[in-house]
């Protein structure tokens, strides 16, 4: 049994998120924060990110004062204006041939917060994504396999929206997917877990 500051909550309703952190083999609950997650006026795409990871992190530890709270938040930036989920098969098509041949940055920040010991962690790892050019035929057939409406960009890299990509960058691969383990289980070793 853990004690009390071991206790893992993963602040996010997110699959992907959860799937990953599973990766770490640690026990840890899911618990679905409610922050506004639009952007300030003004606000660049990095740091609604960082913003927003910290917001869900702060919510969890005041909610769950005794656990680790884990926010994570993306904002894809392309030439400084967030790309955001698009929600519908119209938007998703939008979307991928605005983004067709171009350079994305997807900014994932990621905030570990502790309410009783009053101590938070701050990351931000930044992916640059180069899509492929792409025709109209290559996005119907993505889409048709893979909407991915749920996913900033309209590309789900872990899966086949990897074949719509010319080139990703980024000092952690699982950044790109929603949550930095590289940057996770360095934060959570210093504070005392045993990863692996």
């Amino acid at each position: 049994m853990a004690d009390n500051n071991t206790i893992l909550v993963l602040a996010s309703s997110s699959p992907y998120r959860r799937e990953l952190l599973a990766r770490l083999g640690l026990v840890f609950d899911t618990w679905a924060p409610d922050v506004d997650e639009r952007p300030r006026t003004g606000e660049a795409p990095r740091a609604t990110a960082v913003r927003l990871a910290t917001a869900k992190a702060q919510a969890g530890a005041a909610r769950f004062p005794q656990a680790w709270i884990i926010g994570s938040d993306q904002v894809a930036d392309v030439e400084g204006r967030a790309v955001g989920k698009p929600g519908t098969l119209a938007n998703a098509r939008r979307q991928l041939a605005e983004l067709s041949g171009r350079t994305v940055l997807f900014h994932t920040a990621l905030c570990v917060a502790h309410g009783t010991l009053a101590r938070s962690h701050e990351r931000l790892v930044t992916t640059e994504v180069v899509f492929r050019a792409l025709c109209a035929d290559e996005i119907e057939r993505y889409l048709a396999r893979e909407p991915a409406l749920d996913c900033a960009g309209s590309a789900k890299s872990e899966g086949l929206g990897i074949a719509l990509l010319e080139r990703v960058a980024s000092e952690d691969p699982t950044a790109l997917v929603g949550l930095p383990l590289v940057a996770l289980a360095a934060i959570l070793r210093a504070e005392g877990y045993a990863i692996p």
